[in-house]
């Protein structure tokens, strides 16, 4: 059996954010640029949340693709930065010990350029590493749609398994009765869901009739599983 039929849990994953640099992005076509840094954001939060082991390299830092968003950085504040000159992050022996030292087969990957440094990654992670990767595919981004959709199927083939953020993020919860993960996730939720936040807000606070300002750090009642997953 594959194990790629195996869910992603908070303990058997990781994730790794390769050049979400201004410079990189400026080149993006596929996605709205706007749209890519939210969902870049919202998926460091998710992984925040379950508290997955997460690695960042950037490349040509300051000769080329300037500083990785600050608001991916806000997040991890701490995380070391994993500096490389080439286009493949699997070269880079700092980027390879950081995942062996994770010890989870499972890498969930966001990046830019898809075509380019997602996908020379992947292929070698997968045959050289041994490892299962999961291509975030709306938090990554290539120079065309065509550019960017030829890059997935050809890591569709190789064994890349494609997914979205929010998909990433609700998997790692799974079950609502999770309620040391159920406050964050919907703070999540809310902050970067678009319309599944606002169903968020609106049941809190019309159906639930909770305050519609809320006191800085003041947390809400959890709202029911059946509520919750109607709003899905």
């Amino acid at each position: 059996m594959s194990d790629k039929l195996e869910l992603l849990t908070p303990q058997n994953a990781q994730l790794i954010f390769i050049d979400h640099q201004p410079q990189m992005a400026f080149g993006v076509q596929s996605i709205d640029r706007q749209t890519l840094k939210n969902n870049a954001v919202a998926l460091a939060k998710s992984a925040k949340v379950f508290d997955l082991p997460v690695t960042i390299t950037t490349v040509e830092t300051d000769g080329f693709s300037g500083h990785t968003y600050p608001e991916l950085l806000a997040v991890f504040p701490d995380a070391p930065l994993l500096e490389r000159t080439s286009m493949n992050s699997w070269d880079d022996q700092k980027v390879r010990d950081a995942l062996a030292k994770n010890g989870r087969k499972k890498v969930i990957v966001s990046g830019l350029w898809t075509e380019v440094c997602n996908l020379m990654f992947s292929l070698d992670a997968i045959r050289e590493g041994g490892y299962e990767i999961y291509m975030v595919e709306d938090a990554s981004g290539g120079t065309s749609q065509n550019a960017h959709d030829m890059a997935m199927q050809r890591m569709i083939q190789a064994g890349v398994v494609p997914v979205t953020w929010q998909q990433v993020l609700l998997e790692l919860q799974r079950d609502w009765a999770r309620k040391e993960t159920y406050d964050p996730v919907l703070d999540v939720v809310k902050e970067h869901s678009g319309a599944y936040g606002m169903g968020v807000d609106y049941a809190y606070t019309m159906v639930h009739k909770a305050p519609e300002r809320v006191a800085h750090g003041e947390r809400l009642e959890p709202i029911p599983a059946a509520t919750a997953v109607a709003a899905e």
